[in-house]
């Protein structure tokens, strides 16, 4: 089956799996994607109880225009196979991605698609919806990203997740995303571009992990940004009010989304036989070609995922 797999993750709101409250309230944020966690954010003995909160919530809630993910526990720990089991089983046909944290290693991303499978075919639903999100959050998962990015058709994005991984290579900070003292330049920069690379070689989605100062808006803001411009699709959110700046952040200016659009038009235009099927032409000032057109392609797809209409129109020159 085909399944598009780049959905609209500007903003990633994370959802305690055990609070009824807070999935309540998540139905009506808008957040392009809602994650409903039975990790860390659910304590060992609310997880058992958690995953028939959350399938009932997936099942009855109105999850309109959210791509829908519950976050289970890692390979590592006693309740990963039993989370995957009761939720899919439970509410699969409502469900987009499972999300798996702290990969490792590509065997690991193997085993829950073999276990999504077979859920799946026992329960008589398509084989090969559900996707996979991979959470890379220690070195290991780090070196072993490329294979982890390959490792089945259901991946769909590549997540960082700052707080693991900070404590697994001791990095000398206690604030989740901040840059440790000490050392002047960007210390997430190889991280990030790491986990890009990774994912664009295998056209998945790269997201950022949390920001954990939920009322420092301008921490929250200047680290987003940092990842929007290094070219990743969106960012967690922990809080409500970090769901606007995250949808403005990681979509493109209204000029920018304008300008994309018309480069795409123009070098339409200008490559067809009405436009002299010329390989680069002046748009304004600028000169465009192929390359414009690739990079034009990107923009105008972001604009457009987050819902976006142009406000201007390209004009062929008269003859």
């Amino acid at each position: 089956m085909t399944v598009n797999r780049l959905r609209p993750r500007r903003s990633c709101l994370a959802v305690p799996g055990s609070n009824p409250r807070f999935l309540e309230k998540a139905q009506g944020l808008p957040a392009d994607q809602v994650f409903l966690d039975l990790e860390d954010a659910c304590a060992p003995l609310a997880k058992p109880e958690a995953r028939h909160t959350i399938v009932k919530f997936l099942n009855e809630g109105d999850w309109t225009g959210k791509t829908k993910v519950v976050r289970v526990n890692d390979w590592t720990t006693e309740w990963t196979y039993r989370d995957v089991v009761t939720v899919v089983e439970g509410a699969g046909q409502n469900l987009d991605c499972i999300m798996l944290p702290k990969v490792q290693d590509a065997q690991q991303v193997v085993a829950l698609d073999l276990l999504l499978t077979q859920i799946e075919k026992t329960m008589g639903f398509e084989v090969g919806k559900i996707g996979i999100e991979a959470q890379i959050e220690n070195a290991k998962g780090l070196v072993n990203v490329d294979d982890i990015a390959a490792a089945s058709p259901r991946v769909e994005t590549i997540i960082f997740g700052p707080a693991d991984f900070m404590a697994s290579i001791n990095m000398k900070s206690l604030v989740v995303g901040e840059q440790p003292p000490g050392y002047p330049a960007d210390a997430y920069h190889y991280i990030l571009m790491r986990i890009l690379m990774a994912a664009r070689t295998h056209n998945l989605q790269a997201i950022d992990g949390p920001y954990l100062q939920i009322r420092n808006q301008e921490g929250y803001r200047a680290v987003a940004q940092r990842a929007a411009a290094l070219g990743f699709d969106g960012k967690w959110v922990l809080h409500p009010d970090q769901v606007a700046a995250a949808n403005e952040i990681f979509s493109p200016s209204q000029e920018d989304f304008d300008h994309a659009e018309l480069i795409l038009d123009a070098y339409e235009y200008y490559t067809s036989e009405a436009g002299g099927k010329k390989g680069s032409a002046m748009l304004g000032d600028e000169m465009i070609d192929e390359a414009s057109r690739k990079m034009a392609l990107v923009i105008s797809g972001k604009g457009r995922a987050a819902g976006m209409q142009r406000t201007s129109k390209f004009e062929a020159p008269e003859a």
